[in-house]
């Protein structure tokens, strides 16, 4: 089960050869142990590809609204004043590197995500190597400041060090799916290291933190309360109570449990694979966590050598691959070195992240340690909201703000307004307005700063900002009023007469209603730099 050798079988010829140092052998070792991971290089970067074309397009179609000059947070202001603190573009590059430091507008802003789209599209099409991947990664690390609280979220930064990976995975130039050297195994078991932490620190902050993980409530919420739940969630919702007990169990075994099978022998880590990525799979079919689930399935994809690929994959795809490997020409000499180097950056970055995960008072949930997020800690949901409020935004074009005035309702592209509607499959597409409306106001203090801008562009009926939703409910002229009303959203029973999907309840006022007159409103958006007419 456990040991090198089920890692390739190889001649015993190959691997030792009459008065050869032991350093030697483990040189060749390293050299050729990636040749039973030719098609896991394969599929692993393909589904790479995947969610980096998601996360490149989905930046592509919103970053202008929500960060172009007349954004909701407009980055060049942001950069403007960063620049001005620190002295010049290359200090504040430093601290945080990003292209947009030293050029920061809405044709820079398109050129860096369109660029990322056709470059992700090649990789998942089946075209990569070392410096196509160096600068997918290059361009996302750049969005990442200017992003704002628009990209504050744990998988930003776990693409960034999944990505990274990938870099060293491929060979410098060789674009072809199955180049002719092997995959170096070092860059493979980092992948088996990043599910582990991935997985632990998601099952450790849930234990650490909310009791309904604890006592084996979490799902009679979650399914509810989630960011934005998908049509088979209310369905799961009103499942029986042992239901939701088992799958909590089911979750801390495979995040808690599992991950350390990864590092075993063959069948231990092929079924440790298996685990990990169905448990992802259901995640994906139960909710929309934006492409939070996609990206975990990539590390887990290095538990699985070859032996497990036949089994699944096309049989024309393993001969082409076989085909490549006629010559057995394992991972280059300056290959190996450099993955060498590179792992022995990949431990030493590790020890905060491991003594985050078990010598803390208080785990932190997604964080970075190092400025270019090559090795950070992860974790999700580490609390659940036992009640689901929404922000509902709405607008009337009544001169009197009144309770009877016609308000009308500003529907979202995916998080719950109308009760009537279905609710939505998206993932893993990322819409980052609805995230960053399904946040309470009390939950994340210091979030939400696009909220008053975002009320003064509906007061504007700006185009870039309903492009963000589902549609404009005043079509020929703006409303002189806005405001943001608090309800209490449940899941309405299947099979209702009236077809929907949720109930709810008025609870409150977020903001009361604002006019382009209203003093207050006025004052926040030309301190903010935000008046631009």
């Amino acid at each position: 089960m456990g040991g090198m050798s089920s890692e390739i079988a190889m001649p015993a010829a190959e691997i030792a050869t009459p008065g050869e140092s032991r350093l030697r052998r483990v040189f060749r070792w390293l050299e050729n142990a990636g040749e039973n991971y030719r098609l896991t290089r394969f599929v692993l970067l393909r589904f790479l590809g995947l969610v980096w074309f998601v996360a490149f397009l989905s930046a592509a179609q919103q970053f202008i609204p929500l960060v172009g000059h007349d954004g909701l947070l407009p980055a060049d202001l942001f950069v403007e004043r960063v620049v001005s603190r620190f002295g010049s573009p290359w200090a504040v590059f430093w601290e945080a590197p990003s292209l947009f430091w030293f050029r920061c507008d809405d044709e820079m802003i398109l050129a860096v995500t369109w660029t990322g789209v056709v470059i992700s599209a090649l990789v998942m099409c089946g075209f990569a190597n070392s410096l196509m991947l160096l600068v997918l990664w290059a361009l996302y690390l750049s969005l990442l400041p200017i992003g704002q609280e628009w990209f504050q979220y744990g998988w930003d930064i776990q693409i960034l060090e999944t990505g990274f990976l990938g870099v060293m995975l491929c060979p410098l130039l060789d674009p072809r799916p199955f180049p002719r050297r092997a995959p170096p195994i070092l860059i493979v078991w980092l992948y088996r290291w990043l599910i582990w932490r991935i997985m632990m620190g998601a099952g450790l902050i849930k234990l650490r933190g909310d009791s309904c993980w604890r006592d084996l409530t979490a799902l009679y919420y979650h399914y509810e309360t989630q960011p934005i739940p998908n049509p088979l969630a209310r369905w799961l919702h009103f499942a029986p109570k042992w239901f939701h007990q088992s799958g909590v169990l089911t979750n801390h075994l495979v995040e808690l449990v599992v991950p350390w099978f990864g590092f075993y022998g063959r069948w231990a880590r092929h079924i440790a694979g298996v685990l990990m990525v169905s448990f992802m799979g259901v995640l994906i079919i139960t909710g929309n966590l934006s492409f939070l689930n996609w990206l975990t399935i990539i590390p887990a994809l290095a538990c699985f050598d070859d032996s497990f690929w036949r089994r699944v994959l096309p049989g024309k795809l393993v001969r082409y691959a076989d085909a490549s490997a006629v010559e057995r020409c394992g991972c280059s000499r300056m290959h190996l070195i450099v993955t060498m180097l590179f792992a022995g950056i990949v431990l030493w970055l590790s020890i905060a992240p491991v003594k985050n995960l078990f010598f803390t008072d208080q785990q932190a949930m997604n964080g970075s340690f190092d400025k270019l997020h090559l090795v950070n800690t992860y974790g999700a949901f580490g609390s659940i909201d036992r009640e689901r409020f929404e922000l509902v935004f709405e607008g009337t074009q009544d001169s009197i703000p009144e309770m009877l005035a016609d308000w009308r309702e500003y529907e979202f592209k995916a998080k719950p307004t109308d009760p009537m509607r279905r609710p939505v499959v998206i993932t893993p597409y990322h819409y980052r307005l609805d995230w960053a409306a399904w946040f309470p106001w009390s939950k994340v203090p210091g979030r939400n700063d696009w909220l008053p801008h975002f009320l003064w562009k509906l007061l504007h009926n700006d185009p870039g900002a309903l492009s963000l939703l589902a549609g404009n409910p005043f079509p020929d002229a703006p409303p002189k009023w806005v405001r943001v009303s608090v309800y209490r959203y449940q899941f309405a029973p299947p099979g209702q007469a009236d077809g929907a999907w949720w109930t709810r309840e008025h609870v409150g006022t977020h903001v009361r209603p604002l006019s382009l007159e209203s003093a207050n409103l006025r004052q926040l958006i030309e301190n903010a730099g935000w008046l631009r007419e």
